[in-house]
């Protein structure tokens, strides 16, 4: 059974989709919601989903009438680069893409943020839909946040611009790789501590079943890990206030990314032990231990890390953190669990304990 969700911003309201073999049916949806067949669309997608996802989405749409070109890029988080936009972009062009056309982001959540942004930036924007293949994704698909990497700073190079729907297909998830799910699984737990202590003790109770890719149980985190998601950008869809809190981890995470050269870290990897360091933060601001213990507790349960690796220069780290987008006149914003399930946003925060908590993720076990 298809699960569905509206994340509700007014005329820019859009679907998101849950449930097996919603690709098997892909053109329905496209027609569904007015995807032209008179102009081309572009398929982004990287070379390991291509081999696994592309020829048959292909297949479905062109029987059905839809014109479609594609564009493979390098898996991995450097595909993510004004270089890879400009190819895309060209690819674009090759294909003739007009004002009605749409880009169509069937991959990870490289492939989704490369693809919207290029949608965002052909013909001053365009449509694109996401179809995102991995867990990750669950978050990165909604909302419309896109963007590029600059080789000192992730994301500070993008754009707002949401999709037109979401398509996800949980069946894509079972070729996914055991560290790759893992990873994925750490922005559900987010959702969780954010905004829902009784979700965040259920992805605890129910993490062999998660790993292992259990239909019903994988049907139900993400379909609530959107729905925080959805709700978070309902209310606040340009990240002036509320949306914010989404960046649990993110401070530390992004940073630990960047200084690893985006190659020895996965995103959720890197946003574990964030968010282990900003539940430490949280401690030393006076909040519950038990917010660290528990934090800590369920991401070793997963198997994802929660130390900063030893190699990792501290000053280098708090070097990439300068340029992170919620680094403001000496301080830092930083997002703060008070609690399990509730989260403030703290523009205090003191650069000086954030570099003794760096220091402090090298000793955790």
């Amino acid at each position: 059974m298809i699960k569905e969700l509206t994340v509700d911003l007014g005329a820019r309201s859009y679907p998101i989709y849950i449930g097996e073999g919603i690709l098997e049916n892909i053109d329905s949806y496209f027609e569904k919601h007015g995807i032209s067949k008179r102009s081309a669309l572009l398929i982004v997608t990287d070379e390991h989903v291509a081999k696994k996802h592309l020829e048959p989405v292909i297949r479905k749409l062109e029987r059905a009438g839809f014109k479609t070109a594609s564009h493979i890029v390098a898996s991995g988080e450097k595909s993510k680069s004004l270089a890879v936009l400009e190819e895309v972009i060209t690819s674009c062009l090759k294909a003739g893409l007009d004002r009605n056309s749409s880009v169509i982001a069937l991959g990870g959540g490289v492939v989704g943020d490369l693809a919207g942004f290029a949608a965002a930036s052909y013909m001053r924007g365009i449509r694109f839909i996401q179809i995102p293949t991995t867990i990750l994704a669950h978050d990165s698909s909604v909302g419309g946040k896109v963007a590029v990497n600059h080789p000192l700073a992730k994301n500070i190079i993008g754009a707002f611009h949401q999709p037109e729907m979401v398509l996800y297909d949980t069946a894509t998830l079972r070729t996914l790789p055991d560290r790759d799910v893992r990873a994925g699984l750490s922005e559900m737990i987010k959702h969780g501590l954010i905004w829902d202590a009784e979700f965040t003790s259920w992805c605890e109770d129910n993490a062999e079943k998660l790993i292992g890719l259990d239909p019903e149980a994988l049907q139900y985190g993400l379909y609530k890990g959107c729905s925080v998601k959805a709700a978070v950008v309902s209310q606040d869809e340009r990240e002036n206030d509320l949306r914010a809190i989404l960046n649990l981890g993110h401070t530390i995470g992004h940073a630990l990314e960047a200084v690893a050269g985006y190659n020895e870290l996965l995103h959720g990897e890197a946003i574990s032990i964030g968010m282990v360091g900003a539940a430490k933060l949280s401690v030393r601001l006076g909040n519950p231990e038990h917010i660290y213990t528990t934090t800590k507790r369920i991401f070793k349960k997963f198997g994802l890390p929660v130390a900063v690796p030893a190699h990792m220069d501290t000053d280098e780290i708090m070097k990439a953190m300068m340029y992170d987008k919620k680094f403001k006149e000496g301080k830092m914003v930083f997002i703060v669990p008070t609690d399990i399930g509730k989260v403030e946003i703290n523009k205090n925060v003191s650069a000086e304990w954030v570099r003794d908590i760096v220091d402090q993720l090298k000793q955790e076990d």
